[in-house]
C-alpha cells in the first residue's frame, strides 16, 4: 500500500507538470516573447549625451529601418541643441554618402533668393525679372517673386501624371527634367501659359522653382553662355551658403543651359542636410554669424495665402484644406515645426521649440509615405 501511494503521488506531480507546460505553451502562442534587449554595441549609434534613454529612442528609430511598411530608409540623423545624438545608416551607406535631395532643393532655392533680396538686387513684390514675360500685354508680367515662392504663379504647370488625367510623359516635371525640356529647364517652365490670375491659386510645381533658379542666375550674370552662368551661380552658392555653413559635401546639379536644378536635384550628406536645417532653425545664423536676414526666414516660415501648410518654398506643420493631402503631423506636434520635403521620403524636419532637427533619407514610394511620416512624428514627440 505504501508503494502504491508513492506511485500515485508521482503520477499526480507529472500530470500537474504537463498541465503547467500546456498552459505556458498556450500563452506563448498568443503573446510572442519580447525580443531580448539590444546590446550596448547595437545602441552605439545613439550618443551617450542623448536626453532620451537609448533604448527608448532606438525603439522609435528602428522601425524606419526594420519595418517593411517603411520601405527603404538609407539614413537617419537626429540633432538636438546643435549636437548629433543619433546617426544610423542602411547597408552600403555612411556619413560620407551623398544622397539626392529631390524637392528638398526647393528650400535651398528659397534661401538663395533671400540673399539677393537682402542685397537689394531682387524685390519680393516686383514683377519677376523674366525677359519673355515683359512684352506688352503678356499676363505673366504680373507674376511676382512672392507668387513664385508661394507656388501661386498661375502658370499652367502639371507636377505629376495623375493631375488632370495627364500621362507620365505629359507631366511638366518629367517633360522638363528628362524629355523635351531637359536642355533648358527654365525655358520650358517659363514658356508655359497662364491658367489662373497670379496669386489666385496654389499649385505645387517643380517648374516654378526652376524659374527661380533662372532668376537667381540672370541676376548674377547677363551672359547666356552656359559655363559662365554655371560659374556665376556656383560662386554665389558657395560664397553665401555652402562655405559659410561648412557644407563641403553638397553638390548642385545643372542643366546644359547652365541653370542649377534648384527644384529637385542637389546631392549632399545627411550631415550637410542637417546643417541646412539647423541654419534655418537659428533664423539664418551659423555659429553666431547672421548670414540670411531673420526677416527672410520669418517670411519663409509664414503661411502662404492659399495653403496654410506651405510657406516661402518650405512646408509648415499646419492643417491643409480638406481636398489636399496632409503633410507632416499637425495634430501631434508643435505648429512651429517646418520641413524641406522631397520625393520618396527625403526629409529635413525642424522643430525650433524642441531645438531639434531630424533628417531622413531613403526610398519610399509617395503613396505609402504615411507610415514614415508617422514614425518621424513619434521621434519628434519624444522630445
Amino acid at each position: 500500500m505504501v508503494i502504491n501511494k508513492i506511485n500515485m503521488h508521482k503520477i499526480q506531480i507529472a500530470a500537474l507538470s504537463a498541465l503547467a507546460l500546456l498552459v505556458s505553451g498556450c500563452g506563448a502562442t498568443g503573446e510572442p516573447a519580447a525580443p531580448p534587449p539590444k546590446t550596448a554595441e547595437e545602441l552605439a549609434y545613439i550618443s551617450d549625451a542623448s536626453p532620451i534613454e537609448k533604448a527608448r529612442l532606438d525603439a522609435a528609430i528602428a522601425p524606419l529601418f526594420d519595418d517593411p511598411a517603411m520601405a527603404e530608409t538609407r539614413a537617419l540623423l537626429v540633432m538636438h541643441r546643435g549636437k548629433i545624438i543619433a546617426e544610423r545608416y542602411g547597408k552600403g551607406y555612411d556619413e560620407n554618402t551623398r544622397f539626392i535631395s529631390w524637392s528638398m532643393a526647393k528650400s535651398f532655392t528659397g534661401a538663395l533668393i533671400g540673399f539677393l533680396v537682402a542685397d537689394g538686387r531682387l524685390v519680393l513684390d516686383h514683377p519677376a525679372p523674366v525677359p519673355d514675360w515683359q512684352r506688352p500685354g503678356d499676363p505673366r508680367g504680373h507674376i511676382t517673386l512672392r507668387h513664385l515662392l508661394h507656388m501661386s504663379s498661375g502658370l499652367d504647370h502639371t507636377e505629376v501624371a495623375e493631375e488632370d488625367g495627364a500621362t507620365v510623359f505629359e507631366a511638366d516635371t518629367n517633360q522638363m527634367l528628362f524629355l523635351s525640356g531637359a536642355s533648358d529647364v527654365a525655358g520650358y517652365a517659363e514658356a508655359r501659359p497662364m491658367e489662373a490670375e497670379p496669386g489666385e491659386k496654389y499649385e505645387y510645381s517643380t517648374a516654378t522653382s526652376m524659374i527661380l533658379s533662372d532668376i537667381i542666375t540672370r541676376t548674377l550674370t547677363g551672359s547666356s553662355d552656359p559655363q559662365i552662368r554655371r560659374d556665376a551661380a556656383m560662386r554665389f552658392i558657395r560664397g553665401r551658403l555652402l562655405e559659410p555653413l561648412g557644407m563641403n559635401d553638397t553638390v548642385f546639379e545643372f542643366d546644359p543651359n547652365g541653370t542649377f536644378l534648384g527644384g529637385s536635384i542637389i546631392h549632399a550628406t545627411a550631415r550637410d542636410y542637417a546643417t541646412f536645417g539647423e541654419f534655418l532653425r537659428h533664423k539664418g545664423a551659423h555659429k553666431g554669424a547672421q548670414h540670411l536676414p531673420v526677416n527672410w526666414v520669418r517670411f519663409m516660415l509664414t503661411s502662404s495665402p492659399n495653403d496654410p501648410a506651405y510657406g516661402g518654398h518650405i512646408w509648415l506643420n499646419k492643417e491643409r484644406p480638406e481636398d489636399r493631402n496632409e503633410v507632416l503631423f499637425p495634430h501631434s506636434a508643435p505648429e512651429t515645426i517646418f520641413a524641406a520635403l522631397g520625393h520618396q521620403g527625403q526629409m529635413i524636419v525642424v522643430s525650433p521649440q524642441q531645438k531639434l532637427t531630424v533628417v531622413r533619407l531613403g526610398k519610399t514610394q509617395n503613396d505609402v509615405l504615411h507610415p514614415v511620416n508617422d514614425q518621424i512624428g513619434r521621434i519628434v514627440s519624444l522630445f
